[in-house]
């Protein structure tokens, strides 16, 4: 099985940048995209960003277009997610997951292979 590893999280200032990694240990047969989401205590876990396993096509959620840029590094098997403008409602622990379908796929139930999450807190 596909087992992503998050990493990059911490506590920053608002306003402030972080970037996250997660690395995958391989690609199942089928997987097409993989994907960012977000879970804020006693909030449903929401999509943040998707990037194609090429790293040709990505899709943003609106709450972080202009502010943020998920990138992939084919040799290291890792894709990345640039924030800039960090605000406390970015408040959440960030993971990162696979999905069959294309980067336009924002439905948790049609992502798998989870990882263990990481950490963000935005302080005022």
């Amino acid at each position: 099985q596909v087992q992503p590893v998050e990493s990059g999280g911490g506590l920053v200032q608002a306003g402030g940048s972080l970037r996250l990694a997660c690395t995958f240990s391989g690609r199942t047969f089928s997987s097409s995209a993989m994907g960012w989401f977000r879970q804020a205590p006693g909030k449903e876990r929401e999509f943040v960003a998707a990037i194609s396993w090429s790293g040709g096509t990505t899709s943003y959620a609106d709450s972080m277009k202009g502010r943020a840029t998920i990138s992939r590094d084919n040799a290291k098997n890792t894709f990345y997610l640039q924030m800039n403008n960090l605000k406390p409602d970015d408040t959440a622990v960030y993971y990162c997951a696979s999905t069959r379908n294309g980067v336009s796929e924002r439905r948790l139930e049609r992502y798998g292979s989870w990882g263990q999450g990481t950490q963000v807190t935005v302080s005022s």
